[in-house]
């Protein structure tokens, strides 16, 4: 038996806020920070930070601008997916799946835009929603939440990249 995060029929709320629950399967783990990809938006790595205390993930977006093709409401936007690096950008494509409110790890809310797209850590691949907010002030592009992972990983948050490392400047070809 094993001990994860969840919500399934045998889950106990410990009074720490946190949902346990016992399980015979046994699920992958990941570190406090792992390499993504994104690979419907042409993102082949981004750094995501595991955070068990968001709701949501979220990614870097800036210049967002809704458009509409063939009838389908949809999103441009630019992401720097490297850290530290302003220069580089790519441009992202994706419909819109709602449009809400989110509220900040400082308290502050906001109206989001959400995607969907599939996420590849390690050899695990699964699609999840995004919101889409500046992060060029944060250390993470993404932030990978808790609704991202339910049912999927045990975080160990003592360990990094335990799904492996990727070269991005390699993988943009800068």
């Amino acid at each position: 038996m094993y001990i994860a995060a969840g919500n399934g029929q045998n889950s106990a709320n410990l009074g720490s806020g946190f949902i346990f629950m016992i399980t015979d399967s046994v699920q992958a783990t990941i570190g406090w920070r792992e390499w993504a990809a994104l690979p419907e938006l042409n993102l082949p790595a981004i750094k995501a930070k595991i955070d068990t205390g968001a709701r949501t993930s979220a990614l870097h977006a800036f210049l967002i601008e809704p458009y509409t093709r063939d009838g389908v409401d949809m999103l441009r936007f630019l992401i720097h997916p490297i850290q530290r690096n302003q220069d580089f950008e790519v441009e992202c494509h994706a419909p819109v799946f709602d449009f809400r409110e989110v509220t900040d790890s400082g308290g502050h809310r906001e109206m989001r835009y959400v995607i969907q797209s599939k996420v590849v850590i390690g050899e695990n691949a699964w699609p999840i929603e995004l919101t889409l907010t500046n992060r060029d002030t944060m250390r993470f592009r993404m932030l990978l939440g808790r609704r991202a992972m339910e049912n999927r990983f045990v975080v160990d948050p003592g360990a990094a990249y335990i799904n492996g490392k990727l070269r991005p400047r390699k993988l943009y070809g800068i």
